[in-house]
C-alpha cells in the first residue's frame, strides 16, 4: 500500500510490518493527514508483533504531521499488542529533537537514530 503526494511518499511493507515515510510532509491540518493516519491505524489494527516506522528519508515534517504521528504512537501504546520501532537519522535536525519526544508518549518505544 502506498500514498504519494507531490513531495512525499508513504508506503507499507506488510512482510516486515514497516511504514516508510520519505520526502517532505507539509500537509494542512489534521484533514491533510487523514489518508496517512488511516493507513497507520490499519497497520496497528492488524496487531503485528512489531511495527517499524522508518523516517530516515523524511526531510521535513510539520506540526500537523508530528501531531498525527503522536496519535499513532498513543494508539499503538494503548493496544499493548506490539512493539514500536522508530528509525530516524541525525542528518535532519528536526528528527533528533522531535522523535525523542515520542518516547515520552510510549516509554517502551525503540528509537534508532543513525
Amino acid at each position: 500500500m502506498e500514498i504519494k503526494g507531490e513531495d512525499y511518499q508513504v508506503a507499507y511493507d506488510p512482510e516486515t510490518a514497516t511504514l516508510i515515510c520519505e520526502g517532505a510532509l507539509r500537509l494542512r491540518g489534521a484533514s491533510g493527514y487523514e489518508d496517512i493516519v488511516k493507513l497507520f491505524n490499519e497497520v496497528a489494527d492488524q496487531k503485528p508483533s512489531a511495527i517499524t516506522l522508518d523516517l530516515k528519508g523524511l526531510r521535513f515534517l510539520n506540526s500537523s504531521g508530528i501531531n498525527a504521528l503522536s496519535k499513532f504512537v498513543i494508539n499503538v501504546r494503548n493496544k499493548k499488542a506490539c512493539e514500536l520501532v522508530i528509525r530516524g537519522t541525525n542528518q535532519y535536525p528536526w528528527q533528533g529533537k522531535s522523535l525523542r519526544n515520542f518516547q515520552r508518549l510510549m516509554p517502551a518505544l525503540k528509537l534508532e537514530l543513525e
